[in-house]
């Protein structure tokens, strides 16, 4: 097993195990799919998403100082000149320029920032519970829900087809809830909900 692989699966079973002690498998909070916020970046948009992994080049207008390459690192986050550490997992690209914007302008005058993303990852992320496949499963970006409920097999015959969740780390922890029908209706655009690498499907 190579040992990006084998370090995920070891990263996928502790969030696992996290995830169960701490009550994810109860009632628990969540919100439903159709209450998220369809704001860009908050991971119903359609624009791309960045993930763990991804390189990014960020470029700030005449500042050639402060602009440069970085990876995406396990927590989300990267970190730049001057403004220090940011989550940028779960956010669209320019969303997170918008963001720097800010953070730039009490070092830099009207700060013009853009965010590219140079290359992507392998979407990796985990189905648990009553599902037909337990275990990893690896999508190529952009991945949708729908694609990872046919590697998953759906829900087996003892899961509730109403308590579909998707567990999300980033930019915020979130544990969202769908069910099986608005999924293969592809209700509000639930099918095409996009999975970032991280992310565990959970069937109650």
């Amino acid at each position: 097993m190579a040992e990006p692989t084998l370090r995920y699966l070891k990263y996928a079973v502790g969030l696992c195990a996290a995830l169960i002690l701490g009550g994810c498998a109860g009632p628990g909070k969540y919100v439903w799919f159709k209450d998220l916020p369809k704001a860009a970046g908050q991971g119903t948009s359609a624009e791309y998403q960045i993930g763990v992994g991804d390189s990014l080049s960020v470029r700030v207008y005449e500042q050639e100082g402060l602009s440069l390459s970085v990876k995406v690192r396990k927590d989300g986050r990267i970190a730049l000149p001057l403004v220090g550490e940011i989550i940028v997992a779960g956010k669209a690209p320019l969303a997170v320029a918008r963001e720097l914007e800010g953070r730039f302008k009490e070092f830099v005058v009207s700060p013009r920032v853009t965010v590219n993303v140079e290359q992507t990852q392998a979407i990796q992320i985990t189905a648990i519970g009553e599902v037909g496949r337990v275990g990893p499963i690896t999508l190529e970006p952009p991945a949708q829900l729908i694609q990872a409920m046919a590697q998953a097999g759906g829900p087996n015959d003892y899961g509730d087809k109403d308590r579909i969740f998707v567990v999300r780390q980033f930019p915020s922890f979130q544990r969202i809830r769908f069910s099986y029908d608005d999924i293969l209706r592809n209700e509000g655009g639930a099918a095409a909900f996009p999975l970032l690498t991280g992310d565990v499907i959970v069937i109650e």
